[in-house]
């Protein structure tokens, strides 16, 4: 298999994983092949390396590793943090790869956060 060859494996097997074609309209796809495209990029180095994710030297493998759990939920909880932030993010690519890596092992804390957040006394609605 060549290089292109391989690209376009990954491209496909990550849009199935992310269920690409059923996303909600509140959704850019620009945004969504943004991410598609990171994945790939980094799904394509070779294993022997390590990737910086989050300041960290990273072994690749892991690193895809974690890539490949991903799925429409992780991709659209990153796209709604993202787009409730308000701070200027320096570096948008080591963000990104840094939000991608830890995703599968934070969204479901962050939604029983909201949820408790919602559910709190002091922000009911009365």
């Amino acid at each position: 298999m060549d290089m292109m060859d391989r690209i376009s494996a990954y491209r496909e097997l990550i849009r199935k994983n992310i269920d690409y074609e059923n996303y909600p309209p509140i959704y850019n796809k620009q945004e969504v092949n943004e991410l598609v495209d990171l994945i790939v990029e980094t799904l394509m180095l070779p294993d022997t390396g390590t990737i910086r994710i989050g300041g960290k030297e990273r072994p690749v493998p892991i690193v895809k590793s974690m890539f490949l759990k991903l799925d429409k939920d992780h991709i659209c909880y990153i796209l709604k943090c993202l787009h409730n932030t308000e701070k200027k993010i320096g570096n948008i690519k080591a963000y990104l790869l840094t939000a991608l890596y830890n995703a599968p092992m934070t969204i479901q804390n962050y939604y029983t956060n909201l949820a408790n957040c919602d559910l709190a006394p002091d922000n009911r609605q009365k």
